[in-house]
């Protein structure tokens, strides 16, 4: 038997939100695919269209940290917002190869830089967003809770 997603992931709405984040081939001349922050979280949602699972291979671990574009931010926020509503609050069944969890690390590099900790709660990761990046943080939660 398949593994799904306990929740369920709302694809068309990620879907959705990395086509507004996504740069194109006008801005990136040619679609870096994989290679890119937000080509390699389009494809984690085309393999969950396929087969819905929980887990990605070795996500966290192949997430590009190394994608410098810049994003617009307005859009990467609301990314976050939408899939913090996604996660189902784990806790201590959270595990880092969540599809949400790795979808989440490929935004954070496109806004803050780098891949930050998750611990399975939506409320501490946004406690930790407001200690650490006050100013992206605000509109974060405000999202997160319209």
């Amino acid at each position: 038997m398949k593994e799904g997603h306990k929740k369920g992931m709302n694809a068309e709405l990620v879907w959705e939100d990395l086509e507004n984040c996504c740069r194109g081939e006008a801005a990136c001349a040619v679609c870096q695919g994989k290679s890119c922050t937000i080509g390699f979280a389009k494809q984690c949602v085309r393999d969950y269209q396929r087969e819905p699972k929980k887990e990605v291979p070795g996500g966290v671990d192949q997430v590009p940290t190394m994608d410098f574009k810049v994003y617009d931010e307005d859009r990467l926020e609301t990314a976050i917002a939408h899939i913090l509503k996604e996660c189902k609050d784990c806790k201590e069944d959270h595990t880092e190869n969540c599809i949400i969890n790795v979808i989440r690390n490929c935004y954070e590099v496109g806004l803050l830089g780098d891949a930050h900790p998750y611990e399975g709660s939506a409320l501490q990761y946004l406690m930790f967003l407001k200690a650490s990046f006050p100013d992206k943080a605000a509109h974060i939660a405000e999202l997160y809770m319209n």
